[in-house]
């Protein structure tokens, strides 16, 4: 079974903001490049896209930790 409220499962908005991107990124990414996106790690809802953690750390490059780390040391820049 499905657990909405994993905090593994996001809106696309939840998790730019979660990733210090823009927050129309996952959009801007699943229309241009959607087979970086795992099978199942993404989908649409009406309007509304919804993304996994996984899905995310294939299509940024990082874990949620390392965008903090990065953002920090950009802050502090």
């Amino acid at each position: 079974m499905i657990d909405l409220d994993d905090p593994d499962i996001m809106s696309s908005s939840e998790a730019a903001k979660r990733w210090n991107k823009a927050d129309d990124y996952v959009r801007q990414m699943y229309r241009k490049t959607p087979w970086k996106f795992p099978r199942g790690s993404i989908r649409k809802f009406g309007k509304q896209l919804v993304v996994t953690r996984r899905g995310m750390e294939m299509v940024t490059g990082v874990t949620e930790a390392e965008a903090k780390k990065i953002a920090a040391r950009k802050q502090v820049s």
